[in-house]
C-alpha cells in the first residue's frame, strides 16, 4: 500500500510512531542539544478525526492545554498572556516575553496578510465554496523568512494544512516539517483536527479523514523513559480505552470562538469561579461548555489552592475528559471525601 496507514483513533497513530521511532529508528541525532532516535518521512490517517485524544495513564494528557492551544489558534492569537498561563514552558520560545512567533500558528491563518482584508483560512473557505473538487485549499505556515534568522527560538514545525472537499467531506492532510512523537505530535493533531472541523462545520460538511506527514520523526532521550512506560501499559491492555465525544455544532463560527474567549479570559484571571450549573445556562452550546468546565477545574487547581475541584464541576465532565483529568491531577480524582 501506497497510502498512509489508517488507524480509528490517534492513540493507535501514536503508539505506533513510539515504537517505530524507539525500536527500528533511522538515525540518531543531537540537534542543539536534543539527543533523540530519529525516522524521516513518515505519515498516518485517522478515519474518524474526532477522536483526538489517547487514554493512556502513564501519559497524562493534559486535555486544558489541548482544547486552549486550539482556541489559542482559532482565535489567531500569538500572545503569551493567554497560552503561558496553560502552558509556561512555552515562554522560553519567546524572543520578546509578550509573544510567539512560527509556533503561533493560528496569527498566520486567522489573520489577513499585509494589504489583504481576508485571512488565509477564510480564503481558502471561500474558493471551497465556489471552485468543486479544488485543490488549491492550501494553507501554508513556515516562511522562507523565519528559517533565514539565525538562532531562531521559535521556528514553525507546521509547514501547512490542505483542506480537501470531496463527496460531501472536508479531509485535511497535515504536513510537518518536524515532530516530538511523545509531545508535540499529540497537541498537534489535536489543534488541527479541531480546525478541520470547524471548517467542516462552517461549510456544512462532513467530517472527512485526517492524514499527518512529518519529515524528521523524533523521540528526545529525555523522554526514553515515559515512552517505554506508555509502550507497556498499552501492551497490557487488552482492549484500548475507547471514550466517545460529541460532533462540533454546526452553528461553530468566529462568534461562537470570540463568546468562549471572554469566558476563557474571566477564568483565567479568576475574575469569576463557575459552579457547573452556571456554565450550563451560559450563551454557549453544550459541545462549547465542557471546554469551560475543564477550564473551571483548571482555575481551581491554579488560583484556589485545592486539593479537590469540585464535584459538581467533574461530574459535568464527559467521561473521558473527566478520565484524562482524573489521570493528570490528584485534585480531579474524584476520591471519597472530595469537594
Amino acid at each position: 500500500m501506497l497510502n498512509a496507514p489508517v488507524f480509528p483513533s490517534v492513540e493507535g497513530a501514536y503508539l505506533a510512531l513510539l515504537r517505530l521511532a524507539s525500536s527500528d529508528y533511522e538515525h540518531r541525532i543531537d540537534a542543539r542539544g536534543n539527543a533523540a532516535r530519529e525516522v524521516i518521512g513518515v505519515g498516518f490517517r485517522l478515519s474518524d478525526p474526532r477522536q483526538r485524544l489517547p487514554y493512556l495513564a502513564a501519559r497524562k494528557v493534559n486535555p486544558v492545554f489541548q482544547f486552549a492551544e486550539a482556541l489559542w489558534y482559532l482565535a489567531g492569537r500569538r500572545d503569551l498572556e493567554m497560552i503561558g498561563y496553560y502552558a509556561p514552558s512555552m515562554r522560553s520560545s519567546s524572543a520578546d516575553g509578550l509573544f510567539l512567533g512560527g509556533s503561533a500558528y493560528g496569527y498566520t491563518l486567522f489573520n489577513p496578510a499585509d494589504g489583504d482584508t481576508l485571512s488565509p483560512f477564510e480564503r481558502a473557505l471561500d474558493l471551497l465554496r465556489t471552485e468543486t473538487d479544488s485543490k488549491r485549499g492550501y494553507l501554508p505556515v513556515l516562511t522562507a523568512d523565519e528559517l533565514a534568522v539565525a538562532d531562531n527560538p521559535d521556528v514553525a514545525c507546521l509547514a501547512g494544512l490542505h483542506l480537501l472537499a470531496r463527496g460531501g467531506r472536508l479531509h485535511m492532510v497535515c504536513h510537518m516539517r518536524a515532530n516530538d512523537l511523545d509531545c508535540g505530535l499529540l497537541s498537534d493533531v489535536f489543534s488541527f483536527t479541531m480546525l478541520q472541523e470547524y471548517a467542516a462545520s462552517r461549510l456544512g460538511l462532513e467530517l472527512g479523514h485526517y492524514t499527518h506527514t512529518i519529515g524528521s520523526a523524533h523521540v528526545n532521550d529525555r523522554n526514553a523513559e515515559r515512552v517505554h512506560q506508555v509502550l507497556n501499559e498499552a501492551d497490557g491492555l487488552s482492549t484500548p480505552r475507547q471514550f466517545s465525544f460529541p460532533a462540533m455544532p454546526a452553528d461553530a463560527g468566529p462568534d461562537t470562538i470570540s463568546r468562549l474567549m471572554v469566558h476563557e479570559e474571566l477564568l483565567r484571571t479568576n475574575a469569576v469561579k463557575y459552579s457547573a450549573d452556571e456554565i450550563a445556562d451560559l450563551d454557549v452550546d453544550a459541545y462549547w461548555q465542557q471546554v469551560l468546565l475543564l477550564f473551571e477545574a483548571y482555575r481551581q487547581i491554579q488560583h484556589d489552592g485545592t486539593d479537590a475541584v469540585s464535584r459538581d464541576v467533574l461530574d459535568a465532565l464527559n467521561p473521558g475528559l473527566r478520565w484524562l483529568l482524573a489521570h493528570k491531577w490528584a485534585a480531579c480524582a474524584m476520591a471519597e471525601g472530595g469537594r
